[in-house]
């Protein structure tokens, strides 16, 4: 809670970054790892929610489209706007599994693409558009200066507080939702999809509601992201952002809400320490300087991660603790077991 008194700026929009994917992650996470449904589109979802905020909240008069509303109001809106279009989507989802909905999803990415570039009125085009800054009952999250125990506040730490509360919201109701009737059908569902109906449970009706609430999960990441960055780029809204929040469930674990935190700071936090140190690390360096990019560099590990944690750790990282505790635990059986053998005469 005190960080934003202590750390730098850096460490604290790494942080800001990681929260805002984090309940991105928890929204995919409760699609693909409890309730079995692959989802390669969940990158245009944040679109929506990083978009439709600053369509609600954005000034009509700044030659794009805007609507000049509260920015708190626009934040709720955008959110509304990305489960609104999961529910136009849900249909298809409570229909389709496997790779036939992953493909089905990945066609958002390419037409959310398209529509984020062309619609300039909306977006921007190429170059993007300024994120209104959010106000809270007077209370702004902007770069102006506030003194807090003698401790400069900006935006980044004023967001710093937002993005945690949003997370252990986002965070608690998910685990509510795993722990309750609705958690265990999710799981029947994706263990044995024909034994869940046989059992009563309207599959297509949980698969549908699944995908409304993860892509609302995905909206207000999205309106996150967007503060954070303070102006909205088509480009970062691609198959690239889809494949890394895969990634950040299954490093992290899937169908749990630890995991996808877990795995959100792992895929989110590495390419920004890598930026930074790039200097200071061996084949790591700037782009075009002869060295790997820290970009590059971070998909490689996201990569070994992945493959590590399919192959050796299938919980992944939320499981590691029990599973070091349990080798412990048969070492010491194995030395006890080893120190009882009685000596042949």
């Amino acid at each position: 809670m005190l960080l934003p008194f202590y750390l730098e700026a850096f460490w604290l929009r790494a942080g800001l970054f990681a929260m805002a994917a984090a309940i991105g992650a928890i929204g995919l996470n409760l699609l693909t790892g409890a309730t079995g449904q692959l989802s390669l589109g969940h990158a245009f979802f944040l679109a929506i929610g990083a978009y439709g905020y600053c369509v609600f909240a954005g000034d009509p008069d700044a030659g794009v489209v805007g609507f000049g509303m509260p920015p708190l109001l626009a934040m709720v809106l955008a959110v509304l706007l990305a489960g609104a279009a999961g529910g136009i989507f849900s249909p298809i989802a409570g229909r389709l599994r496997g790779a036939y909905l992953g493909i089905a999803t990945l066609a958002l990415i390419f037409i959310g693409q398209h529509v984020l570039f062309n619609a300039h009125d909306l977006t921007g085009g190429y170059n993007g558009r300024s994120v209104p800054p959010l106000d809270i009952l007077g209370f702004t999250f902007d770069n102006e200066r506030v003194m807090v125990a003698s401790v400069p506040f900006q935006a980044v730490e004023k967001l710093w507080y937002l993005g945690l509360i949003l997370l252990v919201l986002g965070a608690l109701f998910a685990r509510g939702i795993l722990r309750s009737r609705p958690g265990r059908a999710m799981n029947a569902i994706r263990d044995h999809r024909i034994a869940a109906g046989v059992m009563g449970v309207p599959v297509a009706r949980y698969r549908g509601a699944v995908f409304i609430i993860s892509s609302m999960y995905a909206g207000l990441a999205g309106v996150l992201l967007a503060l954070i960055f303070q102006r909205t780029v088509p480009s970062y809204f691609g198959l690239i952002l889809a494949l890394e929040y895969l990634a950040m469930i299954v490093i992290g674990g899937l169908g749990t809400v630890g995991g996808a935190v877990l795995g959100a700071f792992f895929v989110t936090v590495i390419p920004q320490v890598l930026t930074r140190y790039s200097e200071a690390l061996p084949l790591v360096s700037a782009p075009g300087t002869g060295g790997v990019a820290p970009g590059e560099v971070s998909r490689y590990l996201y990569g070994a991660a992945v493959v590590a944690a399919v192959l050796f750790l299938p919980g992944g990282l939320v499981r590691l603790p029990a599973v070091l505790r349990a080798r412990r635990a048969r070492r010491r059986a194995g030395t006890t077991d080893t120190g009882n053998m009685e000596v042949p005469s």
